[in-house]
């Protein structure tokens, strides 16, 4: 993996989906690049196009956005996960969403325009990220149907199951908010366990 042994959890990430060819890992570790962002700030700021998918190597980040003046999050993403505004990165326009580290972090972003240009060389790197967006949509559909289908203590439940160390790294208020309940009724559903 020579000049990509830097990018080495990225790549043992894909693997889950698929195994990279040498050439394939090679051309795709040129368009990555190391990020370090301090806690607290944005990693991209609301009204900002996405041009880049980040890989969290080290720390957490989350996307959120403003309704009626409230901020609302609208997802997690832990070590060893993508996080990308995908409705920008796909339309091509600014996002009224942002991503903002919750921790000092370190990210590996991939450029998608360069991202997307590899695909026709490269089907085998269009055949991964195709399966790593159909696995973030059937994510993005259980949450959905999490929000319509079960109580607030019932998402607490799962999310304290998917991530356990969650109450000890997120805010509490950025916890209700995902949940779409008040940190009022979080203490109170806390409280029971």
């Amino acid at each position: 993996m020579n000049q990509n042994n830097k990018f080495s959890s990225l790549f043992n990430y894909f693997d889950q989906f698929q195994k990279l060819n040498p050439k394939a890992e090679e051309a795709l570790g040129n368009i990555c690049r190391e990020v370090h962002i301090l806690k607290n700030k944005d990693l991209q700021s609301i009204g900002h196009t996405c041009r880049t998918i980040y890989f969290v190597k080290k720390g957490m980040a989350r996307i959120y956005y403003y309704k009626d003046g409230t901020e609302i999050t609208e997802s997690f993403a832990f070590e060893n996960s993508l996080i990308a505004r995908v409705e920008s990165l796909f339309t091509g326009k600014p996002s009224k969403k942002g991503i903002q580290v919750l921790e000092d972090s370190d990210f590996i972003g991939i450029s998608s325009p360069s991202l997307f240009e590899l695909y026709d060389s490269y089907p085998e790197i269009e055949r991964l990220f195709r399966k790593i967006f159909e696995a973030a949509y059937v994510e993005t559909v259980n949450r959905l149907e999490s929000i319509q289908f079960h109580s607030a203590e019932e998402r607490y439940r799962d999310l304290l199951k998917t991530s356990p160390d969650i109450l000890q790294r997120v805010p509490l208020k950025h916890i209700a908010s995902y949940l779409g309940i008040t940190q009022v009724s979080l203490s109170r559903i806390r409280a029971k366990y």
